[in-house]
């Protein structure tokens, strides 16, 4: 059974920084790509960045460029992301995704396992 379980969500001050992880289970991650995405309260669900199997080959949404980075541990069977310089645009509820294909863009369309998400506050 394919699961997905994110964690490192909290409350962090606006500049701050937080790692979140995504851990699978059901599959072995290193064959596949992994996405992490977003929802803010009233709004659509939006790609964040993606981590592909194939060649490690990572994309990153603008809004976050520079600031989020991407990575897989396959030894752990987890993905991260850490997040850096958060601004008060980034609170939302974060998923990790897949779709059990080594390369996927962001759109949330395309994956069909999804974690239940953690919560990612800024605010001082």
């Amino acid at each position: 059974q394919v699961q997905l379980v994110e964690s490192g969500g909290g409350l962090v001050q606006p500049g701050g920084s937080l790692r979140l992880s995504c851990a699978a289970s059901g599959f072995t991650l290193d064959y596949y790509a992994i996405g992490w995405f977003r929802q803010a309260p009233g709004k659509e669900r939006e790609g964040v960045s993606c981590i592909s199997s194939s060649d490690g080959s990572t994309y990153y949404a603008d809004s976050v460029k520079g600031r989020f980075t991407i990575s897989r541990d396959n030894a752990k069977n987890t993905v991260y992301l850490q997040m850096n310089s958060l601004k008060p645009e980034d609170p939302a509820v974060y998923y990790c995704a897949t779709d059990l294909v080594p390369f996927r863009d962001l759109d949330p369309d395309e994956y069909d396992y999804w974690g239940q998400g953690t919560q990612v506050t800024v605010s001082s």
